[in-house]
């Protein structure tokens, strides 16, 4: 069995990956996450997937490449008129995207890359989302909660956030932060099968 190493610091796609039954090992991979010049979106997320996977198998050299490993990475953005949408750097900031996704549809764009020693795949979800209305005193509520401060887009589908969303159309999964089918594929061609954890149902 292939061990598989998560290059995120993220608990979302720790749970999403613990969920389908996948063991692994989370490492650290930093990479810089400022778009390019001209960048689209989704070549955005793809590259930045692919980064941290790279990064994460350098951080694993010492070990011989005849080994087995996999590194996972993966990027989530939140696109709005194909402007992407990081997290926010304050609280005016967190209010200024809740205000302009307010009653809007937008984009979430998810990449997911595998590298090991001799090639890395990857697979961009895209998933449209669209929001009611959200009034100031909503958005400064949900500000004081905490959550937003280190969400792309300002906003949480799996916590407090849920209650602006009144439709999704796509992957829920990839919204959170990892979408589970285009994932299981890909650990398939590294012979990462899921539902190997005793836990999973």
């Amino acid at each position: 069995m292939t061990p598989l190493y998560l290059a995120s610091g993220s608990p979302r796609r720790r749970e999403l990956l613990t969920q389908i039954g996948i063991p692994f090992t989370p490492l650290s991979a930093s990479v810089d996450e400022t778009p390019l010049p001209g960048e689209a979106a989704p070549t955005y997320v793809e590259r930045l997937a692919r980064a941290k996977a790279s990064a994460g198998l350098t951080t694993l050299q010492p070990l011989d490449a005849s080994t087995p490993v996999a590194v996972l990475g993966a990027d989530t953005a939140v696109v709005l008129d194909g402007r992407i949408l990081g997290k926010p750097v304050d609280r005016e900031d967190a209010l200024a995207m809740l205000a302009a996704l307010s009653g809007r549809d937008h984009q979430v764009l998810t990449a997911v890359a595998v590298a090991d020693h001799q090639r890395c795949l990857s697979v961009c979800v895209a998933s449209d989302v669209r929001f009611g209305p959200i009034s100031n005193a909503q958005a400064q509520a949900y500000w004081a909660s905490g959550e937003p401060q280190d969400k792309a887009g300002a906003y949480a589908i799996q916590g407090l956030g849920a209650v602006f969303v009144q439709r999704i159309e796509g992957s829920y999964s990839a919204v959170v932060g990892l979408p589970l089918s285009e994932t299981a594929e890909l650990l398939a061609q590294f012979a990462i099968p899921c539902w190997q954890l005793s836990s999973a149902r």
